[in-house]
């Protein structure tokens, strides 16, 4: 039987800050068993990185509530001539 050794893939954040040593460029991300990880190389400190759920960023084109159209048909009528006296 032959035992395959599956290395985990730590990177690099680019520009992520250390919460407590405050380093910048020492913050290592990995996943373990499905879950992700992030760990500072200078002080050891690690924790388990939380996923936000992408939202849409609040603009003042952004609707805050979304309201049901309904759809009408319109209705053109000539304009009236004018009569010159």
């Amino acid at each position: 039987m032959q035992w395959v050794a599956q290395m985990t893939v730590k990177r690099f954040i680019a520009g992520a800050v250390c919460p407590r040593c405050a380093e910048m460029d020492k913050i290592l991300a990995y996943q373990k068993d499905g879950i992700n990880y992030r760990k500072c190389v200078s002080c050891e400190y690690a924790d388990e990185m939380q996923a936000l759920e992408p939202s849409e960023l609040a603009t003042r084109v952004t609707p805050k509530i979304k309201v049901e159209q309904s759809v009408q048909p319109l209705k053109f009528y000539r304009a009236p001539k004018k009569n010159e006296d």
